[in-house]
This record gives C-alpha cells, sequence and structure tokens, in this order.
C-alpha cells in the first residue's frame, strides 16, 4: 500500500476553488453572499462600497408610521427599508401588527423574507425583483382611491413613484435610510487589483457600482478590467457599472443574491483551470 496521499479527485473540485472574489455590499449585508461564494471554494475579498446610515431625519417616516391607518397599501423595496421601519416602530409606540390591515407589497422574496421574519406576509411579490416588475404587478391592483407609503432610500429611481402616481394612487415617499460611499477598504483594494489578485467585482446595486467606481481613476479602471470579470445582480445594476466602463459579464436571470452566486460558479466552472484571470461573457 503507497504511503502517498492520493490526490483530491476532480469531481471533489468546487467551481471557485482558486478565485477571489470582492463582494461591495453594506458589510451588515455581505455575510450571507460571502457564505454562498465561500461554499463553492472562493476566496472573499469583503470590500463594502456602501454604508447604510439613518435618513437625514427621522420625522418624515415617524409622521408616516403614526398615520399608518390612512394607507392602504406600504410597499417596501429593500431589507434596508424593512429594517428602518422595525427600528421606529417602537419609537412610536407600535408594533408590525398595526401592518395588519394594510395591504403589503414586497421588491422581491429577500424583502418578503425579511416582512415574514416581523410576521407580515406580502399581499404582492413580483416575478421580476425591479421596479418595473413591482410596478407592473400593481397595475389593475392599485386604484385612484388608494394610498400609498413607500419607505425607502432618501435617493433613489422616481419609476415607482412616477408609475403609481399614474395610475392614481396618492404616494408618500418617505427616507427610511441613506447610503453613503464607503472608503476604508480602498487601500486594500486597490493592491489586489493591481496585483491581478482579483477574479471577479460584484455589484448587487446601483450605489454599490458607482461608489465602488468612484473609488478609482478611468486609467485605474481600464488597467484591471480584462483581468477582472464584472458580476450584476440585475440590468439596472449593471447599466450603473457600464456608465463606468465596467462591462458585466455575469448577471443572473433571477435578480437575487444566491442566484448571482450561482451565476459566478457557472461562469467560472465554464472557464479550464490556469485560464488565466481573463474576463469571459456569460450565456
Amino acid at each position: 500500500m503507497s504511503g502517498h496521499p492520493r490526490p483530491e479527485p476532480h469531481s471533489h473540485r468546487r467551481p471557485l476553488d482558486g478565485r477571489t472574489i470582492v463582494v461591495t455590499r453594506a458589510a451588515a449585508q455581505a455575510q450571507r453572499f460571502t457564505q454562498l461564494l465561500e461554499e463553492a471554494g472562493a476566496r472573499v475579498l469583503e470590500a463594502p462600497a456602501i454604508v447604510i446610515a439613518p435618513p437625514p431625519s427621522w420625522e418624515p417616516l415617524d409622521a408616516a408610521l403614526d398615520a399608518l391607518g390612512t394607507f392602504t397599501w406600504v410597499i417596501f423595496t429593500s431589507v434596508n427599508g424593512v429594517a428602518m421601519v422595525d427600528r421606529r416602530l417602537p419609537a412610536r409606540g407600535l408594533a408590525w401588527a398595526a401592518l395588519a390591515d394594510r395591504r403589503v407589497a414586497a421588491i422581491g422574496p429577500a424583502t418578503a423574507d425579511s416582512l415574514a421574519e416581523h410576521g407580515v406576509r406580502p399581499d404582492l411579490v413580483p416575478g421580476e425583483y425591479r421596479a418595473e416588475g413591482l410596478l407592473e404587478r400593481l397595475r389593475g391592483v392599485i386604484t385612484p382611491a388608494d394610498r400609498v407609503l413607500l419607505p425607502r432610500a432618501a435617493q433613489t429611481r422616481d419609476v415607482l413613484v412616477t408609475g403609481l402616481r399614474r395610475l392614481g394612487a396618492q404616494v408618500t415617499e418617505v427616507p427610511a435610510y441613506a447610503t453613503r460611499r464607503a472608503d476604508a477598504g480602498a487601500a486594500r483594494l486597490r493592491e489586489a487589483l493591481a496585483a491581478g489578485a482579483i477574479d471577479a467585482v460584484t455589484f448587487t446595486s446601483s450605489s454599490t457600482a458607482r461608489n465602488f467606481a468612484e473609488m478609482f481613476t478611468e486609467e485605474e479602471r481600464r488597467s484591471w478590467l480584462g483581468r477582472v470579470t464584472v458580476a450584476s445582480i440585475g440590468p439596472i445594476t449593471a447599466a450603473t457599472a457600464t456608465e463606468y466602463g465596467l462591462t458585466t459579464a455575469v448577471m443572473p436571470d433571477e435578480y437575487t443574491i444566491p442566484a448571482l452566486a450561482r451565476a459566478l460558479a457557472e461562469h467560472f466552472a465554464r472557464i479550464p483551470r490556469g485560464g488565466g484571470r481573463r474576463a469571459r461573457r456569460s450565456v
């Protein structure tokens, strides 16, 4: 019997073994994505491009929560919005039960799951997890008699608000949180990118793409772009990345974190081992 250890069977190799992937999500939200990538074999470099912070003032959100009984719909477009409402409800002497007689919509499964943790089951979750998909599902459901509360980021796309108002709804949009750029890990990230140590950079929102890109000069981005795969969670995020010359090579059909992790694994599984770090278009 040989004393040499047997080589690990090829079938045991994971699709992201030997790959280093940057996660740009806010630190508080990165854990699940990091876990999924590591389970597929990746080495993950967490480099948050954004920080989730309270809004400039709690007053608009507090006033809306105090008037919850006047709304027919409450629409959540992110886990962050759910978290901040959860933070302010007790401050107003309220609980999630205050939404019991309201109709609730969530933009996607992660937001719906976050609501479910508080005992709220959304009446509506679109099949396409972005504002356009949510608006399409609400069409024919929203009436001019409806008053809609929309607690979301302080600065965001107005597609949903504009569309709901065109349907005749009265929309109260309140800032529930703000996002700001995080620069803490920029030096370490710049060094790793310059050294060719990064295989992929992931963007899970337009703000992560924008803030990441603005950490670097155009010349810096061009210098490593050919060696780094850009992965975006959906078309809106990909479009923002494109504005900075970062062409998305990997994008899942379903705009969720698990789907993005799977798409990355499938992308790199198609690239021969030792084939280098050149980005290839995922199809």
